[in-house]
């Protein structure tokens, strides 16, 4: 199977293997579904954080408002009343405005932090580090947890407005938000190795070659955008280290060299007297115990 190092941009991203037999349109198909799943997870790690900090969303006709607007509009959280978290509630208002401020106790919060934390961990960008891959099961698996989470918090489930939710249904709407940049259609993804593009109609074979142990590093983007730039040929690290380690060299010539021009005095053509020894007998006397 050939190892590909996937990544966007500049930032790795995931492993995934394939046949040399494979043609590239599932390849391109699957990458994206891997790449576009694990945006999900991390979209939805991030509310809930929020919702175990603030509780469930509020009404979208609701939102931003104060207090005092809610209460002049006469307006009404129905679905906050009926999406209670198990074991009680711990008010914690959210300044934003986004969220009722109903938020679980303490040790069902806790819940959904550890599963946060163990379902971002299944798609962690270290896992190319540790030449894991990570597929769409482990994005699904990591899906399922998360969902099992909120469902411990919230046996009675989320308001249909919570993005949560929507996420998990797979309604949500990302126009005019930075994540909608982000996600790659899978009609118009594209992967690029060593300068070119992997045509969609061939087999990865006609690219890398017959060899299944092969290992590559592909970059994948959205149709259209060109041939993506190529990366330095040492990155950010490896680049402190060695001007760390040339400025040090230096430092050390700049030592030598200032040494250099101080001991020239020591030496012999340099005494005036060493004549005046010559001719006396002098020269070689050497002072110290026998």
């Amino acid at each position: 199977m050939v190892k590909i190092h996937v990544k966007r941009g500049d930032e790795s991203q995931f492993l995934y293997e394939a046949s040399i037999d494979t043609p590239v349109a599932d390849i391109l198909k699957d990458c994206a579904t891997i790449y576009n799943g694990r945006l999900k997870v991390d979209r939805i790690c991030g509310e809930m954080q929020e919702l175990a900090k603030h509780g469930v969303s509020l009404p979208p006709n609701m939102q931003g408002l104060t207090d005092e607007q809610i209460e002049e509009l006469k307006l009404k959280d129905e679905w906050g009343e009926k999406c209670q978290p198990s074991g009680g509630v711990k008010f914690n208002k959210d300044k934003i405005g986004c969220r009722n401020g109903q938020a679980p106790t303490p040790q069902m919060a806790e819940v959904l932090t550890k599963t946060i934390k163990e379902a971002k961990d299944m798609i962690s960008k270290k896992k190319v580090e540790m030449d894991v891959q990570v597929t769409q099961k482990t994005v699904q698996d990591a899906l399922d947890i998360l969902r099992g989470a909120v469902m411990i918090v919230y046996p009675m489930g989320l308001p249909p407005h919570d993005p949560i939710r929507a996420e998990f249904e797979n309604t949500e709407d990302l126009s005019g938000r930075q994540a909608s940049l982000e996600v790659i259609d899978i009609d118009q993804a594209s992967m690029w190795w060593a300068g070119k593009e992997l045509l969609p109609h061939k087999k990865l074979g006609d690219f890398v070659g017959k060899n299944e142990k092969t290992k590559i590093v592909a970059k994948l983007q959205k149709r259209g955008q060109g041939a993506p730039a190529r990366e330095p040929v040492v990155n950010q690290e490896e680049q402190k280290q060695m001007m760390a380690y040339y400025y040090k060299k230096q430092e050390e010539f700049k030592k030598l060299e200032k040494e250099q021009e101080d001991t020239y005095m020591d030496s012999a053509w340099a005494d005036t007297h060493e004549l005046k020894r010559q001719f006396q007998g002098l020269s070689n006397i050497k002072w110290g115990p026998r």
